[in-house]
This record gives C-alpha cells, structure tokens and sequence, in this order.
C-alpha cells in the first residue's frame, strides 16, 4: 500500500542545514575573543588565516603588532585608514607600511610640553622591528603664546628674542633613532604644513637645540643610509654640527640638504665630509654656495674615491667655482652625474669642461641648463666631446648654446647612450644563469 507523508512547518523558508563544525565554532570564538587571549600561534597555519580574516582593524597594537604578521590583516588596516597606499614604497610589505605611517602621524602631530611623551616611547617596543624609512614632513613646535602674554610686562625686545629660540624647539628624536634598529633612511623638515592663517616665520624655526638634538640623533643612528634635512632654514653653523656628526658615520650613503641657507663656510665642512665618509650622493640645490665654498667642495671630490652624484642646481658658484668643480673632475674617477644647472656660468667654466670631456672617463650625465656657455662655450664642449664613449646625458636648455651645436652634441650624447644600452643588453645576455 502507498503512504503519503505530509509536512507541515510554520517558518517556509526554513530548510535543512549543515551545522558548523566544531573547529569553526571554535575559530570564530578565538577570533571573538581576541583582545583577551590572541593564542594565534598555536593553530596551524591554515586556521591562523581563518581567525586572521575575522580580527578586527580596531584591535589594540599592543595585541596586534607582534602577534599578527598575516599581510592580509595590516592591507586592511592601511586601506580602512589612508585613501592612498602604494605597498612598494615600503618593500611591498603592508606591516612596514601601517608601523612607518602611523609613526610618522604621531610625530608630526607631537606637541613638545602638551602631548604625552608615552605616544611614541610605548610605541616603540611595537613597531621597532618594522619600520625602516620615516619622512616626516612637519614638526610643530610647543604652545607657547599665552607664556610670552603674561610675561610681556617683564621682558623686553631681546628677551623676547631669546624667548623665542628656548620656546621654539621641536621634538627630540635621540630616543626615537637608538631605539630603531633597522631604520635606514630618514628625511626629516622643519616647519609647519597648512598652517593657512596662523602662518608666523617663527613656525618655521630650525633651532640651535633642534640641530644639537638631531645631530646627537643621527650619529647613533648607526645603520642610517639615507638623510634628508630639507626646507629646514639650515645655515652654516648648524651644517658645520651635523657634518662633524656624520664625518665618521659607518653607513650613510646619500645626504640631502637642498632648500636650505648653506653658504660658503657650511660648503667647506662638507667638503671635508666628502673626502673622508662613504658618501656616494650629495644634494645641495637652492642654497646659497658661492665660489669659495664651490671650491671647497672641489677639493673633497678631488679627495673622494666614493661620490657619485652631486647636485650643486641653483646657487652661486660664477665661474671661479665652475672651473674649481672642472679641475677636480680631471682627477676624480668616481662621479658619475653632476647637476650645475642655474649657476651663472659661463665660457671659461665651459673651456675646462671642455678638457674633462676629453680626459674623463667616468661622467656620464652632466647638466648646464639656465646657464650662459652661448655660442663658443658650446663649441668648447663639442671639442672636448669629440672622443667621449661615456657621457650619456648632457643638458644645455637655456644654456644659450647656438642651434647647430647643441644638435651635433645631442648626436654625440645620444650615440654614446645606445652603446650603452647595447652593452649592457649583450652583457646580460652573455651572463650565465
């Protein structure tokens, strides 16, 4: 006989499902409960994803930094809070990228005598192990106005001034890069951004303090490679302390000091930081280096075995120092790209050159744009080019060098870089794999 069986329910929408796994259940508790008990190195690796992807962005450092090291989790963490994130400025790791952003946030909001000194000290043992490069692109100094109110009855002018120079100082960052083994590249400027309205010279102050501090700083920063001050108002007295500072530093390759007020006796200090450190760059565009200083800096790259860049772009140096930065290049055998852009230059400095391109066999970018070589400086250099296998670049735009010239030396230069590219290709092709 048939059977009919029938099925009634209140809920239509109800159907038969498989109820979670044990191992789920559990997952999803851990992931729950994470802030009071993160045992996350104790799953295996494939239920460490699964309690990773449901951890919360909101979770303290403390529990985080050293516990989580999944990629996934700190690419949600920089997304959620920075519009923009491009990963391969920070070594394509998105750890490396939350720790030195965030970093930097703290101290370019850091109020000196205001904010609590624990923000960055309590960081510290969190982010230590990850952050590499910082850039920090403001300092703000303390509030110090209502202090120099109430005291305006009882100071004059000048002790005004000197009010100034001791309210004024900035964070120190001593502490900070001792604590930072692995940093390697630090590009720090003094002033204030969107100050709109507010705006006073005096936010803009690099400070006596400020330069014993940083240069104390960056000596015990003893892996430090790269080290940028720039649009810091740095003058003479304070490059000749930081040159001192980093004249026996074991691992700085490049020093940027472009936008500052650098003049002849800073250039002489770091003349003598060429010659006896393992710079391979030096970037002192926009100051204000006239041909003593030129000279100076001559006599280290005639000294230097290592220097390899140097960008000398919008100051002073007149011919005098020109032809001082010429002379040493007959000698030096390590530089490779020179920038004397903006320089009122002219023939003699030209005529030199002219001998360099001829003899050395090292340069191969060389720029002279916004200069005045006009019409026989540029003949100069196409004499002296006449031989050159090496020089791949050479930048004569508002130079004044007539038009057929500057075409024959394009010619050159530009025969020159393809049997460049055409060497390194079949060198490539020739290495073994």
């Amino acid at each position: 006989s048939l059977y009919t069986r029938r099925c009634l329910t209140d809920d239509p929408s109800w159907s038969l499902v498989t109820v979670p796994p044990l191992t789920e259940l559990c997952l999803q508790h851990i992931a729950q409960n994470f802030e009071k008990n993160p045992i996350l190195n104790h799953l295996l690796p494939e239920h460490q994803k699964k309690v990773v992807d449901r951890l919360s962005t909101s979770l303290p450092l403390t529990v985080t930094a050293n516990t989580v090291s999944h990629e996934s989790y700190w690419k949600r963490c920089c997304l959620e809070r920075w519009q923009v994130c491009d990963v391969s400025n920070y070594g394509d790791s998105w750890k490396q990228m939350f720790f030195e952003r965030h970093l930097e946030n703290i101290l370019e909001f850091f109020i000196p005598n205001t904010t609590d000194p624990k923000q960055v000290l309590e960081l510290i043992p969190l982010c230590k192990d990850y952050v590499r490069k910082l850039e920090i692109h403001q300092f703000l100094p303390p509030l110090w106005v209502d202090l120099k109110e109430e005291t305006n009855d009882f100071f004059d002018r000048e002790d005004d001034a000197e009010l100034d120079e001791v309210y004024m100082h900035h964070y120190n960052l001593k502490d900070l890069i001792t604590a930072l083994p692995h940093l390697e590249a630090l590009h720090l400027i003094y002033g204030v951004k969107s100050c709109g309205m507010n705006f006073e010279w005096n936010l803009f102050n690099f400070t006596e303090l400020d330069c014993s501090n940083l240069a104390a700083a960056v000596k015990m920063g003893r892996h430090l490679k790269v080290f940028k001050l720039t649009r810091s108002k740095v003058d003479d007295d304070k490059i000749k302390l930081l040159a001192r500072s980093l004249q026996h530093h074991p691992c700085l390759l490049e020093l940027d000091l472009s936008h500052n007020l650098i003049r002849d006796h800073g250039a002489q200090a770091l003349g003598k930081l060429i010659s006896q450190s393992r710079l391979e760059t030096l970037n002192l565009c926009n100051n204000q280096i006239c041909h003593l200083g030129a000279q100076a800096l001559a006599q280290g790259l005639a000294e230097s075995s290592t220097l390899i860049s140097l960008n000398l772009r919008l100051n002073f140096l007149g011919d005098k120092g020109g032809e001082a930065i010429g002379h040493a290049l007959l000698t030096n055998t390590s530089l490779k790209s020179l920038h004397l852009g903006s320089n009122n230059l002219s023939e003699p400095t030209a005529a030199v050159f002219s001998q360099v391109l001829a003899q050395n066999k090292t340069l191969t970018s060389i720029n002279f744009s916004c200069n005045h070589l006009r019409l026989h400086g540029g003949k100069q250099l196409l004499e002296g080019l006449a031989n050159n296998k090496t020089l791949s670049e050479l930048d004569l735009r508002h130079a004044e060098v007539d038009q057929e010239t500057d075409f024959l030396i394009h010619k050159i230069v530009w025969a020159n870089r393809e049997a460049a590219r055409l060497g390194s290709l079949q060198h490539s092709t020739t290495e073994p794999l």
